[in-house]
């Protein structure tokens, strides 16, 4: 790998700025492109590439130069891009991001984390344990870790290990089949990218490829049928193994994360102790159920659910400890939205209270050749036919300026989506925002926080 040359089209990406910089340690040279940064976004992900080394091009196919090892894309990139025409133009070798993290596990004792939901958490929970246990891990997550972080380090990437090597393994685009990993847990399996009954044959296809043990939950199974985690605002607690463990972390979905991945530690030879020792000072995931802030009685918490299974997840963990929720949701993409109009209206029916209020933003494009005949006034037609407080929002400004002036002392904020890079942002100047007004009306009833 040293004195290799790549180039990442879509480095900003949470799977290629991983890579990026698994590859930057294994002493290749990288460069990357990326639309945002052709549009002028200063995203931090992509100024801690930078730092790091990744030299950030234009993507017009200017980056791509005879020499090159391969210029590297994710499902995301199409044929059409100007980086890929440019490759096959100059006949370097397109490689997808999958078959080249595969390439660089070979010979590793690989441990793989695949599931609808929970894997970048459980691939996280799993690195920390390795980590804290001495074991000295590689991980390439799909979000990024705070403990991580850096300012040259994004955290969805632990490099530099001589340990086992904790990837993520992607299902929605078949990637996980490139991968023969020794150890690997699923944490479940739902609709999302597929069909229920496809997505349980995709998984059990990557179970038959992992050469040791397997922790299986695709279907809900692996779990002790004991398990009753005591479940708050702040956290979980729950005994297993002879350990008793405490997450700061909300949500039974969190506390079964925790458990998956100190099952899977044990398979590996870490005592249940150690797991729950780690898992102590575990302080989670980006974008994981993440509070973005607090300011006038108003919590605001952003989290990644964009898909049905997720967003109960996350609505279940927070909603029932404040007096209202605030909800705003963004589909991260129109096939997608199409896909799940019917399970994402049972889902905001079933959990939206009389006094919630619910907010869809327009559908994030990024852009290629979605078919956009889907918007999200669709889904919110449908679901204030079926009683549910929803409404359009047309933009972030708008929204800020509904939100901030709604929302009163005891609610929650609770902002959900994919893809934007804006989300996030938007979610901590809401907060700041909410915090700056000059009163708050109180709502009735007690809010437990």
């Amino acid at each position: 790998m040293k004195g290799e040359r790549y180039h990442l089209a879509g480095v900003g990406g949470a799977g290629m700025s991983a890579l990026a910089q698994v590859l930057l340690a294994e002493g290749a040279a990288v460069s990357g492109s990326d639309r945002s940064h052709d549009a002028g976004l200063r995203l931090e992900v992509l100024r801690r590439l930078q730092r790091a080394g990744v030299r950030l091009v234009p993507q017009d196919g200017g980056g791509v130069s005879r020499g090159l090892s391969a210029v590297v894309v994710s499902t995301a990139v199409e044929a059409e891009n100007a980086d890929v025409r440019a490759a096959v133009r100059l006949e370097v070798p397109v490689v997808h991001r999958a078959a080249l993290l595969a390439r660089l596990a070979e010979g590793k004792r690989v441990v793989a984390v695949a599931g609808t939901s929970g894997k970048s958490t459980v691939t996280a929970m799993t690195g920390w344990i390795l980590e804290r246990a001495g074991l000295d891990p590689v991980v390439v997550n799909g979000a990024p870790v705070p403990h991580w972080e850096g300012p040259a380090a994004v955290g969805n990437a632990r490099c530099g290990g001589k340990g086992p090597w904790v990837i993520e393994a992607d299902e929605s685009d078949r990637s996980l089949l490139r991968f023969r990993p020794q150890y690997a847990v699923i944490t479940n399996a739902s609709p999302d990218h597929f069909g229920l009954a496809e997505t349980r044959r995709l998984f059990r296809a990557f179970a038959g490829r992992v050469t040791g043990a397997v922790v299986d939950n695709a279907r809900g199974r692996a779990l002790p049928l004991c398990f009753a985690p005591e479940v708050s605002a702040r956290g979980s607690r729950f005994a297993w193994g002879g350990a008793d463990f405490s997450l700061g972390l909300p949500g039974r979905h969190n506390a079964e994360n925790a458990l998956l991945a100190a099952m899977l530690c044990e398979r590996m030879g870490v005592a249940p102790a150690v797991s729950a020792e780690a898992l102590r000072a575990f302080r989670g995931v980006r974008r994981r159920l993440e509070r973005a802030g607090r300011a006038r009685g108003v919590t605001v918490i952003d989290d990644y659910a964009h898909n049905p299974a997720k967003i109960r997840a996350a609505w279940c963990a927070t909603a029932p400890h404040y007096a209202r929720a605030l909800a705003i949701w963004r589909p991260h993409g129109y096939g997608p939205l199409a896909a799940m109009m019917d399970d994402l209206c049972a889902a905001f029916r079933e959990l939206a209270r009389p006094s919630d209020r619910l907010w869809i933003l327009p559908v994030y494009d990024a852009g290629g050749t979605a078919d956009r005949g889907v918007r999200a006034a669709t889904l919110v037609a449908r679901l204030r036919g079926a009683g549910v407080r929803a409404r359009n929002a047309r933009d972030y400004a708008q929204l800020e300026e509904r939100i901030a002036g709604e929302a009163r002392e005891g609610d929650l904020v609770l902002s959900m989506g994919a893809r934007d890079p804006e989300l996030p942002a938007f979610a901590r100047r809401l907060a700041r925002r909410i915090g700056g007004r000059r009163s708050a009306r109180r709502t009735p009833g007690p809010a437990r926080t």
